[in-house]
């Protein structure tokens, strides 16, 4: 075909204008804005993006994304304390030794019927999570844990046959978005309705009241978080799960997995079905995308064939001592059904199924105790120490997992102020949750890992108590 132009963009072949009218007559459109009509005009761009010269080759690109990249600081070169949703706990070496081998790095989709091998590790996946939450049926992680948590809404309605759920007042707010984008807006069909329910204030816990006056014939699931958003540990899980089995609802439970060896699986509290991150389980920060999330329920009928994503199962063959991995109940997915899957299968990270599945096969039991146990002491030694300072006060002092609020309000500086000083002493103060709990006044989210030694909390002690001082 020849080329009214000199040559294609080197990232787009198909920009020269002779090909896109070629290819707009194919499909029989005059031009590309009648591509986009049903677009309303008011959402179209009127001018063209003002966008940097385009670099022709694959060093010029690296050399502008290494220059781009080293204005960042990164959490290998300060202090880190922020964590809200993707936490820097340590991975170890051997993870990334497998997860990096081409058979499981290249072929991470491919053809069910034909790989055992990847079969095998994503069971291995299913079943030590299964173990880790006292539950049996795991679907492989979806994208992240918002993504699980709306999956598992979307499945507690069609159990129940109804369109509304009850969920923490004190919740990330970029989940809640998620949840609400899962759940549809009311003009759709398929809407599900949020309802936040209030906090106690001294726990940071479900206030019981507010649920039971909010809990109707209409909720077709409760859900909660233990720990929660804020690493507040819930102190009525079984009470919230009997209010909910009282009035015919669900109940799903979000859970931190590196906390299972110190706090109580969901469904020992009463969770139907578990959802939660796994980007803890040997998974690094990756500037937090796709960072992974679980879902999980009984190994019921009901539950099983409401699964939207891939379930994984062991079976024998003709050969004795022999077993199969293959994927179950595939149908009902959105690549088995299409449309009419039972719920569309969004990005998902199965590759991180693998490392999560070699972190906890490291792990086993008693090293999941050890590390929940680190966490705990250091985590609880941070609080104490900051709540010294004068002016700081530690909010939900009592029963709290890896993160806790940090208030301000009597030092008279700002958050964003503090970390700003922080940063220029290396370190990365509690994320800035004073726009997102008003009510909460200047307080900031910390997060204490097992990465962090009593020297990193002394020093941050003592840069704050330099901040708050001045």
């Amino acid at each position: 075909m020849k080329s009214n132009q000199a040559s294609a963009h080197p990232w787009m072949a198909n920009a020269l204008p002779d090909i896109k009218q070629a290819m707009l007559q194919e499909i029989g459109a005059k031009s590309i804005a009648e591509l986009f009509e049903q677009i309303p005009a008011d959402h179209r761009l009127k001018k063209p993006l003002k966008l940097p010269r385009q670099l022709k080759s694959e060093a010029e690109l690296k050399r502008h994304l290494v220059g781009t990249l080293s204005r960042n600081g990164t959490c290998e070169q300060y202090l880190n304390f922020l964590g809200a949703g993707c936490w820097q706990h340590h991975v170890p070496a051997v993870v990334d030794e497998i997860v990096g081998r081409t058979e499981f790095l290249t072929p991470v989709w491919g053809s069910p019927q034909s790989d055992h091998g990847r079969n095998q590790a994503w069971f291995e996946y299913a079943s030590q999570m299964g173990e880790l939450l006292n539950m049996e049926v795991v679907q492989l992680p979806v994208y992240s844990w918002g993504c699980a948590v709306g999956h598992a809404i979307r499945m507690a309605a069609r159990l129940t046959g109804r369109r509304q759920v009850l969920l923490p007042r004190l919740i990330d707010p970029e989940r809640l978005s998620v949840i609400r984008n899962y759940c549809e807006p009311a003009e759709m069909a398929r809407h599900i309705e949020v309802v936040p329910v209030g906090y106690d204030k001294k726990s940071g816990g479900i206030d019981l009241a507010d649920l039971k006056a909010k809990i109707s014939s209409e909720t077709a699931a409760v859900y909660f978080e233990s720990p929660g958003y804020l690493g507040q540990i819930e102190p009525a899980g079984a009470q919230i799960a009997k209010i909910a089995r009282a009035h015919g609802a669900e109940t799903i439970v979000g859970a931190d997995p590196i906390s299972l060896g110190v706090l109580k699986p969901p469904a020992d509290y009463g969770a139907d079905i578990a959802v939660g991150p796994t980007q803890p389980l040997g998974v690094h920060m990756h500037c937090g995308g796709g960072v992974g999330g679980y879902m999980a329920s009984r190994d019921e009928e009901d539950y099983v064939h409401q699964y939207n994503g891939f379930l994984v199962s062991i079976t024998d063959t003709a050969r004795p001592g022999e077993y199969g991995f293959s994927l179950s109940c595939a149908h009902q997915t959105s690549y088995g059904m299409r449309e009419e899957g039972r719920d569309w299968t969004g990005n998902s990270v199965y590759l991180w199924a693998i490392a999560n599945a070699v972190y906890m096969s490291l792990m086993g039991p008693q090293g999941f105790r050890e590390v929940g146990e680190l966490i705990l002491q250091q985590a609880h030694y941070a609080a104490r120490a900051l709540a010294r300072i004068k002016g700081v006060r530690v909010v939900f002092r009592e029963g709290f997992f890896k993160e806790f609020v940090v208030n301000f309000d009597r030092t008279g500086k700002r958050v964003a102020r503090i970390n700003k000083a922080l940063q220029k002493r290396g370190i990365f103060g509690g994320k800035d949750i004073s726009k997102e709990f008003p009510e909460l006044g200047q307080s900031a989210l910390y997060c204490v890992t097992e990465t962090h030694t009593t020297d990193d909390i002394d020093r941050l002690v003592a840069a704050v108590k330099e901040v708050v001082g001045k």
